[in-house]
């Protein structure tokens, strides 16, 4: 009985070796701060609008979609553990698997309504967790901004959570898709400005037209910040952010 006990204590939900335990949170650190260290100075990363990402409480992080590099680098901006969605491919092996819910993803299938992961994001958002969508659903091939879908709305409208819309320049050209392994180049990330959840006409309950209309603000608001990204990682003689201003 007692080895039973201590094995829930090492493993368990919380435990010293699970994903959510203390092993996971090193992991996490670690992880961040090698995103920090090494990504940030290789790209030469440029960013705005990032003193907004230090709001507390449950928070929706709408990110553009053009890279692998756009999770880790957008979500390594905060001191928040940034919650995401991940493809659930990338959780295998178990090892994978674990230190994927450690650095603070959970799968979704693609390709279908995965309402699980949906209702697994709501769940994280009103137990006041920041999170990272990608409205565009997949990576896209140039700076226009793919069809939005209204899975951020839901999300938005059920956890009453504020979403901040993200430009992210760079990242497609640093690392396009298929590439295995990324190149030096400029990246520039632009933090909009927050966007309240849909609401309906009266401040009520949001319905899907609500929901329609709301999307399609956020879509200009990608818009504005990938416009402003793009104009951010062009500017000539300007160097990267400082660290000590980069990360809030």
């Amino acid at each position: 009985m007692p080895r039973r006990a201590n094995r829930w204590r090492l493993r368990g939900p919380g435990g010293l070796l699970a994903a959510d335990g203390t092993a996971g949170y090193r992991a996490w650190r670690a992880a961040r701060g090698l995103i920090r260290i090494v990504l940030y100075r290789m790209f030469r990363v440029r960013a705005t609008g990032q003193e907004r990402l230090r709001a507390n409480g449950p928070l929706i992080y709408a990110s553009v979609h053009r890279s692998h590099l756009d999770g880790p680098l957008v979500g390594s901006l905060t001191h928040h553990q940034v919650r995401y969605l991940g493809k659930e491919e990338l959780f295998h092996p178990k090892p994978l698997g674990w230190f994927m819910r450690s650095i603070g993803t959970f799968p979704v299938r693609r390709g279908e309504a995965d309402l699980d992961a949906m209702r697994a994001a709501l769940q994280l958002l009103r137990d006041g967790a920041a999170m990272l969508v990608f409205p565009e659903g997949t990576r896209q091939p140039s700076d226009d901004i793919g069809p939005i879908f209204d899975g951020t709305a839901w999300l938005a409208a059920k956890s009453g959570a504020p979403v901040l819309p993200v430009g992210v320049a760079g990242t497609r050209e640093a690392m396009p898709s298929g590439a295995k392994f990324p190149k030096r180049t400029q990246v520039a990330i632009v933090v909009g400005e927050p966007l309240a959840p849909p609401s309906g006409p009266d401040g009520g309950r949001a319905r899907r037209p609500d929901m329609t209309a709301w999307t399609a603000t956020l879509r200009d608001a990608l818009e504005d910040c990938q416009r402003s990204a793009r104009a951010l990682a062009n500017e000539p003689g300007r160097g990267r952010t400082p660290m000590r201003d980069l990360v809030p």
